[in-house]
């Protein structure tokens, strides 16, 4: 058995090799293996990027947006630390902590910006602090100071120790806003939307904004399994004896994941048509080289070879074609993926804009991660399909008989 499989791959490859192939046959050869290299290529950078994508929002941006939120109807919550310890208890939670978040305006003269005030604890561990220099950090400790993101310091002409008007509603009336004079202590790089929009400061800082004595107004909460943020949301909501808006992020940016999928799904229905493509032409150059090896596939019978054996032939010359694509395909969309930060920076210096535009989309550059798991679900299908392509003419070559072909 091993000696005939050895028998038929060794013809495969004197046929595939064989210097009596016409010029536009070897071209036809030659477009299937490209097609079946660049569908590779391009589907293996693709899957890459969408991993890069998906691991920005779960880890990076749901790290600053609240994976589940508990607002108080009222303004203030009452009883902050219970619902503290009461979301603690779940399973599902890892961390609890307070927060005072407000929509407010920044103006300069006539020109208004909005902002979203977020006042934090400064005394347990925030992600944001891993986003800005140490010394704004610490500033924050500093009354009336707030940390703005890149993109709205950028618009604004802003810099460290510039003072800006901050504007709020008035909590009991919608008439009058509140106005107060802040310092910018720092300024933080995320990266993306978060950058344009955010202001960072101390929770007594957010009090005296908004006019509050005590309280917070809402229970930010981080979960261990983000997908299950809907869930634990409600669970923890049964439990308090306070009114709230129960939110998570599959609520207001659950969009960007179900966008990463849909865009995953179409790139899978892609590789199928780019795959079909090619294999359409080893189908086109076993058919031809059928007709152009008559003679030797009518030696070959005569000397004892099967019809068996020579459908084996012309499925290991269709497979060759394929494995080489393969490869070549699989070098090209490693290699690719590795570059891709490299190219995009070096095609935003030549057009001088950026690729994905910070102020519009929740990251500002487009992340890779390479997937073994991708490679090899890539490589399989192509020589899946290389396969199927290589059945037709290859039952071909086993109907032809020895007469016919001797002919």
């Amino acid at each position: 058995m091993l000696a005939q499989v050895r028998l038929t791959f060794a013809l495969a490859r004197r046929f595939r090799a064989g210097r009596e192939r016409s010029g536009f046959l070897s071209f036809i050869s030659a477009s299937s293996t490209l097609g079946i290299a660049l569908g590779c290529a391009a589907f293996i950078a693709g899957l890459s990027v969408m991993n890069g994508f998906a691991d920005v929002l779960q880890q990076r941006f749901l790290s600053l947006i609240p994976q589940v939120e508990l607002r108080a109807v009222n303004g203030t919550l009452q009883q902050p630390q219970q619902l503290i310890e009461q979301a603690l208890a779940h399973p599902q939670v890892r961390a609890a902590q307070p927060v005072i978040r407000s929509q407010a305006m920044i103006q300069q003269g006539a020109r208004f910006t909005a902002l979203q005030v977020n006042g934090i604890a400064l005394e347990q561990p925030q992600a944001i602090a891993d986003y800005m220099p140490a010394t704004a950090w610490q500033a924050l400790q500093q009354p009336n100071s707030i940390v703005l993101g890149s993109g709205l310091a950028k618009l604004l002409d802003l810099t460290v120790n510039d003072t800006i008007t901050v504007l709020v509603a008035d909590q009991q009336s919608f008439r009058q806003p509140q106005r107060k004079v802040m310092t910018v202590a720092g300024v933080f790089h995320f990266g993306g939307t978060v950058d344009h929009y955010m202001g960072y400061t101390s929770l007594a800082n957010a009090r005296e904004l908004l006019g509050m004595d005590t309280g917070v107004t809402a229970i930010d909460v981080q979960i261990r399994d983000i997908f299950e943020s809907g869930q634990v949301a409600t669970a923890i909501g049964r439990q308090s004896s306070e009114y709230l808006y129960l939110d998570h992020w599959m609520r207001s940016h659950g969009h960007l994941y179900r966008d990463i999928l849909l865009v995953r799904l179409i790139m899978y229905v892609v590789l199928v048509l780019v795959l079909a493509v090619a294999c359409f032409n080893i189908v086109s150059t076993l058919i031809m080289t059928v007709q152009e090896k008559l003679r030797h596939i009518g030696i070959l019978r005569t000397m004892g070879l099967r019809r068996a054996h020579m459908m084996q032939v012309f499925v290991w010359q269709g497979l060759q074609n394929g494995a080489f694509g393969v490869l070549l395909g699989v070098c090209g969309g490693m290699l690719l993926t590795i570059s891709i930060p490299q190219l995009l920076g070096w095609l935003q210096q030549l057009t001088g804009s950026s690729v994905l535009a910070g102020d519009v989309y929740f990251v500002d550059s487009i992340p890779a991660r390479l997937a073994w798991q991708d490679v090899l679900l890539v490589a399989l299908a192509a020589l899946v399909m290389s396969m199927i392509a290589t059945l037709y003419p290859a039952w071909r070559a086993g109907t032809i008989e020895v007469i016919e072909a001797l002919e």
